[in-house]
């Protein structure tokens, strides 16, 4: 083992080839905990989430049900429009009968609008406007957007 000629049981060849190894390994994890950190604060500052109530006629929840099983939730999808969930009260929920309800995830405010713009100028969903216009099944819409707590789990 002489160490004047980089001898340790491997050539320098070898020793190359670890170097090499670890400078690829260190410059992307500094590159990855970068990016990773940049998506930590963008999300800690701008998102918001948007709740969605839908106070449906009576007896018209399962055709609201079916509208977005079958459609709608494809064009959210579509547009950006990113859904935490759908849901509906218990039967025993009394004030809550006929009442659908929704979340959505936003990166931001401006994205919200945009997204929303888009989808509404979408012919596919202009024809369900038509459909709701035909045969109404929404009685109220409530729209809140929300922004996670510093303390909330979900942010």
């Amino acid at each position: 083992m002489n160490i004047g000629s980089w001898k340790f049981g491997l050539g320098f060849r070898g020793w190359r080839g670890y170097v090499l190894a670890l400078l690829s390994f260190c410059a992307g994890s500094l590159v990855t905990a970068r990016l990773i950190r940049v998506n930590e604060v963008k999300a800690e500052s701008e998102r918001v989430y948007e709740l969605r109530i839908y106070h449906c006629l009576p007896g018209k929840l399962p055709a609201m049900e079916a509208r977005f099983r079958d459609t709608t939730s494809r064009l959210l999808a579509k547009h950006d429009l990113n859904v935490v969930g759908y849901w509906t009260a218990e039967p025993d929920a009394p004030g809550w009968n006929d009442t659908f309800v929704f979340l959505l995830a936003h990166s931001s405010r401006e994205d919200a609008k945009k997204n929303w713009d888009a989808m509404r100028a979408d012919p596919a969903f202009q024809e369900v406007i038509k459909a709701e216009q035909k045969e109404p099944m929404l009685d109220k819409l409530d729209v809140t957007y929300m922004r996670p707590t510093d303390f909330s789990p979900m942010k």
